[in-house]
């Protein structure tokens, strides 16, 4: 499999932010986020070679070049079972296949938080594309 490697900043920044600011907009103005104001979470796909760390400011998220308090670390599978919820996300961690690194409060929380998000908050068209990913891509050893 091809690994992407590192993206440039402003490139996540026009494209990752606004997503997820649309995305989570109702939790973000109900104020579920704001535990996460001023922290520092990194999400590292590691067999691609993915890893973006994400701050809220202001109520809004931000990808930023800081250096992360938390680290969720994982397959692009196992990331793909957290966002259609095909597996239990504690199930994911205690089998390792997502790992904690750094604040584990923290990490808690943020796993906490996307848990008890509503399913229709992921677009219906992203579901399918995970769906697709799951069924065509072969199992990395």
């Amino acid at each position: 499999m091809r690994r992407l490697g590192p993206l440039p900043l402003p490139l996540l920044r026009t494209s990752l932010e606004p997503w997820l600011n649309r995305t989570l907009a109702e939790p973000l103005a109900d104020g579920e986020f704001d535990v996460l104001e001023g922290r520092r979470v990194c999400l590292s796909i590691d067999d691609l070679a993915l890893a973006v760390t994400l701050t809220l400011t202001h109520g809004r998220l931000q990808v930023t070049d800081a250096p992360w308090e938390v680290k969720v670390a994982g397959g692009w599978r196992e990331f793909a079972c957290l966002a259609s919820r095909e597996e239990d996300p504690d199930s994911l961690f205690f089998q390792r296949r997502l790992c904690l690194e750094g604040d584990t409060e923290l990490g808690l929380t943020v796993k906490n938080l996307l848990d008890g998000q509503e399913m229709e908050l992921l677009h219906p068209y992203l579901l399918e594309v995970l769906g697709q990913l799951q069924r065509w891509l072969p199992r990395q050893a």
